[in-house]
C-alpha cells in the first residue's frame, strides 16, 4: 500500500528511506525535504501524517520481516538517486538466554532486509549512478557483553556494504556507525541495562539527519565510513 504524491516529475533527488517512521527516520525525512521521498515504514497513521507535511514524500507501508513482498512494492520505481538503511531492531541479552527468535527477528530486519532491498533496487540505483548510505552502529565494529545477537547482525551489515562497494564500483557506498541517539529505541535499550535514560548524553536525531544529509549531498569524489558520537 503507497500513500502520496505522483512519482510523474522527477527534477529532485530521489531517496528512498525506511525506517522513516521511526524518530531517526523522521529528522532525516525532514532534512530531505526536497527530495522525492520513499518514506518506508510500518505504521500507516505516521506515514500519512508525514506526507502531510512534506509535499514530495509518497508513503510505503512495508513489513520487513517480509522481504518476499518488497518486488511488488518497487517494481514500477523510478531512477533512484539514494538508497538509504535506516530501519533496525535491537534486543540485549546473554548468548544463553537469548532465544532464536530474537536472533530470526535482527537478522530479519538489521540484514536480510537490507540485502533484499539493495537487490532489488540495484537496477534502478545503476541506472542513476546512485548511492547506498547503511547507518550502521557502533556495534557494528565492536561487540559487548548482552549484544552478540544486535551485534552480530551490524558486523554482518558491515561486511555486506564492504562487498557491495566492491562489487558496484559505479554506486557510492557508504556506512554511518553512530553511537547511542537519543531516540525510543535507545530508550528500550536502557530498559533492558536496567540503566537510567538520559537523553541529553546521547547524538540528538536531528543532529545526526544532518551529517546524513551532508554525506548524501557531499561531493562524489569521496567515500566516508564515519563514527558518529556525542560530543562533549
Amino acid at each position: 500500500m503507497c500513500l502520496g504524491f505522483s512519482m510523474s516529475e522527477q527534477a529532485r533527488p530521489v531517496t528512498v528511506l525506511t525506517g522513516a517512521t521511526g524518530c531517526l527516520g523522521t529528522a532525516l525525512a525532514h532534512a530531505l525535504a526536497h527530495h522525492d521521498l520513499w518514506l518506508l515504514g510500518r505504521d500507516p497513521q505516521k506515514l500519512s501524517e508525514l506526507c502531510t507535511v512534506l509535499p514530495h514524500a509518497r508513503g510505503v507501508l512495508l513489513e520487513l520481516r517480509q522481504p518476499e513482498t518488497f518486488a511488488a512494492v518497487f517494481k514500477d520505481i523510478p531512477p533512484i538517486d539514494n538508497l538509504v538503511h535506516l530501519a533496525g531492531e535491537v534486543h540485549l541479552g546473554r548468548v544463553d538466554e537469548t532465544p532464536l527468535e530474537v536472533w530470526r527477528t535482527l537478522w530479519e530486519v538489521n540484514v536480510l532486509a537490507a540485502v533484499e532491498l539493495t537487490r532489488i533496487c540495484l537496477p534502478s540505483l545503476r541506472s542513476s549512478g546512485g548511492q547506498v548510505l547503511f547507518v550502521n552502529s557502533t556495534a557494528g565494529l565492536q561487540a559487548y557483553a548482552d549484544w552478540s545477537a544486535y551485534s552480530s547482525s551490524k558486523f554482518a551489515l558491515k561486511a555486506y556494504s564492504d562487498a557491495l562497494r566492491l562489487e558496484e564500483p559505479r554506486l557510492r557506498v557508504q556506512s554511518v556507525f553512530p553511537g547511542r541517539i537519543a531516540t525510543p529505541m535507545q530508550q528500550r535499550v536502557r530498559v533492558q541495562e536496567g540503566q537510567p535514560y538520559e537523553p541529553e548524553r546521547y547524538i540528538r536525531p536531528d543532529t545526526l539527519a544532518q551529517t546524513l544529509r551532508h554525506l548524501l549531498e557531499s561531493p562524489r569524489d569521496s567515500v566516508y565510513q564515519l563514527t558518529v558520537e556525542r560530543s562533549g
